[in-house]
């Protein structure tokens, strides 16, 4: 086994080089002789995994947050789906950003010193990944992307340098005294399944967003299925009251609550873009086209 780590030193708030002393060891002992790879930039990570294919690793460990979980994800994708003759890595994720959400999806341990043994006890076996066409521009996600005032809280969050535990539920209260529900038309594998007025709409891979909310509790990550949840518009002070039952995941019984599976996932707005959120990061676009890529890459699970 040969394998590459990309450190992404700054994510987490800086959590990541901090914490490198101390798990640094344990990764020599788990993967015998690991390639350490720094990157100061997102956009560094491709290139990395480029020289890790030119120079036959067989897995790349990547250390880091959401930003760097999505640039690898897109890299891995754009390779898979063009058919390169390489074989592509096998993709281990050590979870060191602030939600760490893809992570709870997997059961991975947060503490990193317990997530470097997880990693090496897991074997390599395949996942989904999203894909998203956005007016003539692709992007991929491995958990969850989602429409409507999560976009919002996602740009206000990225916006923020030294983040905490409790900044992704202060962000969304916030956000929850003014935003206005927009309305859209949701379409599922081709069918109309919803029209109105919605807070948002949830395309989930994974179980777990914005740092721990459980918004798709019986989302399965190789089933060849999004699940997908939509939140109607409603009287502010009933969102916020509701607000606690997305960490639990008893929204779902709500009646202004809906939840179905599809493959497809068509979003439409006739009063301007929407804005979006693909783990965690931000974009705006007016019709919005989800599909699932199945098995599209391996993953280090257990």
């Amino acid at each position: 086994m040969s394998a590459l780590v990309i450190l992404n030193p700054h994510a987490g708030g800086g959590r990541a080089g901090r914490l490198w002393h101390r798990i640094e060891p344990l990764l020599w002992e788990v993967l015998g002789d690991p390639v350490i790879a720094i990157t100061q930039r997102p956009a560094e990570v491709a290139a990395h995994l480029d020289d890790a294919m030119r120079l036959g690793f067989d897995r790349v460990i990547t250390i880091g947050g959401d930003g760097t979980n999505h640039v690898i994800i897109n890299a891995l994708a754009a390779l898979a789906e063009q058919g390169t003759a390489m074989p592509l890595p096998v993709l281990g994720i050590l979870p060191i950003g602030t939600g760490r959400d893809w992570a709870r999806a997997l059961g991975i341990p947060l503490k990193p010193e317990q997530a470097v043994q997880w990693l090496a006890e897991a074997q390599p076996q395949p996942v989904d990944v999203g894909r998203l066409a956005c007016e003539g521009s692709t992007t991929h996600f491995l958990n969850i992307a989602s429409s409507g005032i999560s976009g919002e809280i996602a740009a206000n969050v990225n916006a923020i340098q030294h983040r905490r535990p409790w900044t992704f539920f202060s962000q969304t209260v916030q956000a929850l005294l003014h935003y206005q529900p927009r309305p859209m038309r949701v379409l599922l594998d081709g069918e109309l399944w919803y029209e109105g007025r919605s807070f948002v709409v949830v395309v989930a891979n994974g179980r777990y967003f914005g740092h721990g909310m459980l918004v798709a509790p019986e989302a399965s990550i190789d089933d060849g299925l999004f699940d997908v949840v939509l939140v109607e518009g409603m009287h502010r002070l009933a969102a916020l009251q509701a607000l606690p039952t997305i960490y639990n995941g008893t929204h779902l019984l709500r009646d202004d609550v809906h939840h179905a599976r599809a493959a497809d996932v068509r979003i439409e707005s006739a009063t301007g873009p929407l804005d979006l959120e693909l783990d965690g990061e931000y974009d705006r676009c007016n019709t919005l086209r989800f599909s699932v890529v199945s098995g599209l890459v391996q993953m280090l699970r257990r």
